[in-house]
Formats: structure tokens, C-alpha cells, sequence
């Protein structure tokens, strides 16, 4: 999210904006295919983490491997589309920069419940994490990982992903 908040905005300060504006793209292909990279690289690195787990720390896959990478994709569509959205509210790079730690890095981190329990949590940050993707890709994970889980299990999580993602991409569309 941190890397798609400044994309827009940094071609907005260049004044390259003007020129990609007049190709025949529509606003919708070119947010998108500046998604595009991003996800990939997130994919890659998600495909690593995955392998080093697997072979050189030997933590067994217990669930499904394309259940895995396909939470993964979705989370990584929302968080994308959230750094997106706010690339292209932004006036300049810093705000962007500021804005991407304040509502992704920072909330990932601590609301999410991979560092403290949720429950855990004193209740009004038990209710703000609702709102953190990170949230629902913590508990796939963990029951993909930890308890070989299939979507029977884990699909109220992957139903907030999706609808994370969607919100996210469409409010940086229009």
C-alpha cells in the first residue's frame, strides 16, 4: 500500500500525468495497470514467504495451497486498492507517504491480531479492527496454516476481503 499511495501522486508532481491522461486509456485501465506490477511483486514475495516457511524453517502447509495464494491475491487487491485510493486524493508524496502508515502500516500492525490477541484488545479497538484487511488475512492464514481450514470454514473472513477489495479499488476509480 505504501508503494501504489505514491504512484499517482508522484506522477501528478513530475507532470507526467498530463501525458499518460492523453493516450487512449481510460481512467479505469490506467489505475488498474498501475496496480498491476504491485500485485505481482506481492505475489512473488508471497510465494517466497511461503517457500522459505515450507523448506528452510519446515512449517507445514496444512491446508490448501491455492486457498492460501488466492486469500493472499485478494488481500493484497484490497491493500493495493487502499494505497491507490489514496494516491489519488493526495496532494503531494509526503501526505501520501503519511497517510499510507497511518491507515495501513500502523493499523496492520496493531490491529490485526498477528502481534496481540484481539480478544485481548480493550473493545473499541476490538470493533476498529473490523475494518483492517490485515485482520482477515491473519485468521486465514492461521487456519490454512495451523488447522488445514477450507473456505466451509473461512469464508466469512474472505467475504470481508473481497468486499475490502472491492470498496477500495472502486472509490480510487471514481
Amino acid at each position: 500500500a505504501l508503494l501504489t499511495s505514491l504512484t499517482v501522486v508522484r506522477e501528478l508532481e513530475r507532470g507526467s500525468m498530463e501525458g499518460l491522461m492523453a493516450t487512449p486509456l481510460k481512467r479505469t485501465e490506467l489505475l488498474l495497470g498501475k496496480l498491476g506490477p504491485y500485485f505481482l511483486i506481492g505475489m512473488f514475495d508471497m510465494a517466497l514467504v511461503v517457500g522459505m516457511g515450507q523448506f528452510l524453517f519446515q512449517v507445514p502447509l496444512r491446508g490448501s495451497f491455492l486457498l492460501l495464494f488466492a486469500m493472499a491475491a485478494i488481500f493484497l487487491i484490497a491493500t493495493l486498492g487502499q494505497g491507490l485510493l489514496i494516491s489519488v486524493t493526495s496532494e503531494n508524496q509526503l501526505q501520501a507517504f503519511q497517510m499510507a502508515m497511518l491507515t495501513t502500516f500502523l493499523p496492520s500492525f496493531l490491529l490485526s491480531g498477528f502481534v496481540f490477541s484481539i480478544y485481548l484488545m480493550p473493545v473499541p479497538l476490538q470493533i476498529a479492527s473490523y475494518i483492517v484487511p490485515a485482520r482477515y488475512l491473519v485468521s486465514v492464514s492461521k487456519g490454512i496454516y495451523l488447522k488445514g481450514l477450507g473456505l466451509d470454514y473461512l469464508w466469512p473472513s474472505a467475504v470481508m476481503l473481497t468486499a475490502s477489495a472491492t470498496f477500495f479499488v472502486v472509490m480510487a476509480i471514481k
